[in-house]
């Protein structure tokens, strides 16, 4: 059932419903949805706030209605994204080296207010808050400070981090639906720079990123990275280039 004392509203949380579904392969492309009727009756709900939601999820093309006939699953959309969200461990294997890790903060804690907003929330909340230190051969590569909506991943505080990471735990809490990522290049606090163990006057390249799954943000981070030996690159084929 749906969560009337949430703030998000009746209908988005149906939508977020369905595109969990999709994504899990509860409905599979092609497959026929529930009708409106048995929708209205599974989730307790208006048959208004139903069609608002089969509505707009038609609009953005993750459905098909057939009038007369029922609601289908869209053929999935082709996104190519800036980058890709991979495991750091997994990059690193693949590159020949050793991974490892060393956690300096794992905890819950009010969200900062700028981490708030960035989480679509108007008021403070708590959040899930670790901060990790990846190590490639020895040697630090990236400094992780992630906040995490405790809905999304309620054992998150429990997992040893320097056994696995987080991208493995929050990948088998549910689907990403959404990534956004922003790079820049910025001047380190004197703890980055200890830890990261920077050369005097060397910057970081930030990869800010916020991941969704539905319309809800669930995870937002800082990936912090030596600029004098590490590059963010990416690399694409397109079908139709211009003549």
């Amino acid at each position: 059932m749906l969560d009337a004392s949430s703030p998000q509203p009746l209908y988005r949380q149906i939508k977020q419903r369905i595109i969990v579904g999709i994504a899990g392969g509860a409905y599979p492309t092609a497959s026929r949805l529930p009708s409106e009727n048995e929708l209205v009756r599974e989730l307790g709900v208006s048959r208004m706030t139903v069609h608002r939601a089969l509505r707009e999820l038609t609009q953005e093309g993750v459905l098909i209605r057939v009038p007369g006939v029922g609601t289908f699953v869209g053929e999935p959309k082709q996104h190519s994204s800036f980058l890709e969200v991979r495991d750091i461990r997994e990059e690193i294997r693949g590159r020949g080296n050793e991974h490892c890790a060393e956690v300096f903060e794992l905890e819950a804690k009010p969200a900062p207010k700028e981490v708030a907003e960035a989480f679509g929330e108007k008021v403070r909340m708590e959040v899930y808050h670790s901060v990790i230190l990846h190590f490639e051969d020895d040697m630090p590569l990236q400094l992780e400070r992630r906040f995490v909506r405790p809905s999304f991943a309620p054992d998150y505080l429990d997992q040893d981090f320097v056994t696995i990471t987080p991208y493995e735990y929050l990948t088998s809490c549910g689907p990403i639906t959404e990534v956004e990522h922003i790079v820049e290049a910025e001047v380190p606090d004197k703890t980055t720079v200890r830890l990261l163990k920077l050369q005097a006057h060397e910057p970081v390249l930030n990869l800010h990123r916020r991941t969704w799954m539905g319309e809800e943000v669930v995870t937002v981070n800082e990936l912090l990275h030596p600029g004098g030996r590490f590059s963010l690159a990416s690399r694409y084929r397109y079908s139709n280039l211009p003549n």
